[in-house]
């Protein structure tokens, strides 16, 4: 099932609804209320009707660094022994469609991540892999947009990954997805610069929870970033860094397209 998050041209609010082709059947209820978030209202919406959100406002948001064999080799580091964990500030968010604005301050190495997004359903402590899956709602798409001089210069990522547009998310939550086994991929302009599966991530999506689990609660409607197959303009000679112009598609086989279009400020 898709669950989309929109706004519609005729009616104020922000609301959830199911996906079926082109057309949005709205839900009531609170979506990470188990049980009654399947409530449909009876009202429906034809696609071009509706914009298009982010499919989950987070109260955190918590991104997995080096989690692809390949893309660890790319950046010519050794293999992590445990999940590398960094955060993205939740006012970086934006949604399909949305524009990624280069930092006026730092707008040279802006770089691309495509990542499979996991949204927690409800609070998750000291939880098992075995168990994972009864704490996850679904799953969508994210770029983890990135300044890659400030990575280097600053010695930890948060400021890199956070400038504001730098995470976007959408275009919905897939309920029913095996993430162990999907092809996940990036284009700029249509030109194929990550080409990838999750089935060479590292730790799989319920190594990740577990894990974070164990060390945080993860609170209902937080969005877990996977890591980043190879192929990061980074990893180019020279490098391939986002312009001005330029339109990213992130897309995970089961799940959808994410597209964004680069601007200056």
């Amino acid at each position: 099932m898709r669950i989309v998050r929109f706004i519609a041209d005729k009616e104020e609010g922000i609301f959830f609804g199911r996906m079926e082709e082109n057309i949005i059947y709205k839900i009531a209820g609170n979506l990470f209320e188990q049980g009654k978030f399947l409530r449909s209202t009876g009202e429906k919406y034809e696609q071009i009707e509706v914009r298009i959100l982010e499919p989950v406002n987070p109260p955190n948001i918590i991104a997995i660094g080096l989690n692809y064999r390949e893309h660890a080799r790319e950046s010519g580091v050794e293999l992590p022994q445990k999940p590398l964990i960094f955060s993205k500030v939740t006012s970086s968010l934006i949604g399909p469609g949305d524009d990624i604005i280069l930092p006026e301050q730092t707008p040279d190495k802006v770089d691309y991540e495509a990542e499979l997004g996991v949204v927690i359903s409800r609070p998750a402590k000291n939880v098992s892999a075995a168990d994972a899956d009864d704490f996850i709602l679904g799953y969508t798409c994210v770029n983890d947009v990135t300044a890659r001089d400030c990575q280097q210069s600053d010695g930890q990522w948060t400021r890199a990954k956070s400038f504001d547009t730098f995470c976007p998310v959408g275009p919905w939550i897939e309920t029913e997805l095996n993430s162990e086994d999907c092809a996940i991929s990036c284009e700029v302009n249509g030109e194929v610069r990550q080409d990838s599966t999750t089935g060479d991530m590292i730790f799989s999506v319920y190594e990740i929870v577990s894990y974070l689990s164990h060390n945080m609660t993860l609170l209902p409607g937080t969005l877990i970033t996977t890591g980043t197959p190879s192929g990061v303009g980074l990893g180019y000679n020279p490098g391939k860094f986002l312009e001005e112009g330029d339109v990213v598609k992130v897309k995970i086989q089961g799940v959808g397209i994410l597209e964004n279009r680069v601007v200056k400020p």
